[in-house]
């Protein structure tokens, strides 16, 4: 083992303990339920104040923030982001120095700026939505609930392409292709699963596949990888007929696990028919 590889978990130690102290800092007494006043050597709350809200012990959360080479879990690295009221860049920082994968945040399919709505909106007559990398609906504009699919009647929690593709007995398919857009989106599934093996809401996606349809477990366990793809793609859409779309993907955030997905139209008679269904022109 080289020395730099016998530093690396040191480093790590010494970057989560100094992250620690810095947000444990920022936060008053008063924000979090304690009494103000009193004598402080330093700003913020106390190392047993911490551990008291997160529910861990006093000594073991003195060792993490001392840098010391202990045993961390996903549950108490939870607890603690709550307590310290990280954002999500700080909680995924927090997860990464404790050499743990990223968790799932509660409420991640609300968690857009609406600028992201409004310029899914824009790109009307358009069909678009967004999606994360578990194929979570996230977004989507009018065009598309009266081109594609009526995500308004869905219930939220529903709202996964793959759950309404192999599972639902409400999701009308309105590509023509079918079977070949099942076997791409699970190709791309098992892609993106390689970042998030070992997490709880991926776990239980899979099984719930994996039990619930039979077509899903024989595409899961070809083993395929694959891309989101920019083929044109046939719609067949019951007032209008044929459409072919473009899909025009743009990645929302530097890690590439959320995309806005903007169907454009591939020909000048489909760019009618979307303005006809959308606009009543």
């Amino acid at each position: 083992m080289s020395m730099l590889q016998a530093t690396r978990p040191d480093e790590r130690r010494r970057a989560l303990a100094e992250f620690l102290r810095s947000r444990r800092e920022r936060i008053q007494p008063e924000e979090v339920g304690f009494a103000p006043g009193g004598r402080r050597r330093t700003p913020g709350l106390r190392r047993e104040e911490v551990a008291q809200l997160a529910g861990v012990g006093v000594t073991w959360y003195t060792w993490l923030e001392q840098g010391r080479d202990i045993n961390v879990s996903t549950q108490v690295v939870e607890a603690i982001s709550r307590t310290l009221r990280l954002d999500r860049l700080e909680r995924n920082h927090l997860y990464t120095l404790a050499g743990l994968a990223i968790g799932p945040v509660t409420g991640d399919c609300v968690g857009l700026p609406p600028s992201v709505q409004k310029m899914i909106d824009r790109a009307s007559p358009y069909p678009a939505l967004v999606l994360n990398a578990r194929y979570d609906v996230l977004a989507f504009n009018d065009a598309y609930c009266k081109v594609m699919l009526d995500f308004t009647q869905v219930p939220e929690d529903q709202r996964n392409i793959l759950w309404l593709s192999f599972v639902s007995k409400e999701w009308q398919c309105s590509f023509a292709d079918a079977e070949t857009m099942k076997l791409h989106m699970v190709a791309g599934y098992r892609a993106a699963s390689a970042d998030h093996l070992g997490e709880p809401s991926w776990q239980e996606m899979t099984q719930r596949l994996l039990t619930e349809s039979a077509e899903f477990a024989d595409l899961w366990n070809r083993y395929d990888v694959a891309a989101p793809s920019n083929k044109v793609k046939v719609v067949d859409n019951p007032r209008v007929g044929r459409l072919e779309v473009e899909p025009v993907n743009l990645w929302l955030n530097r890690l590439g696990r959320t995309r806005a997905t903007i169907y454009t139209a591939a020909d000048e008679e489909t760019e009618t028919k979307l303005r006809i269904l959308v606009d009543g022109a």
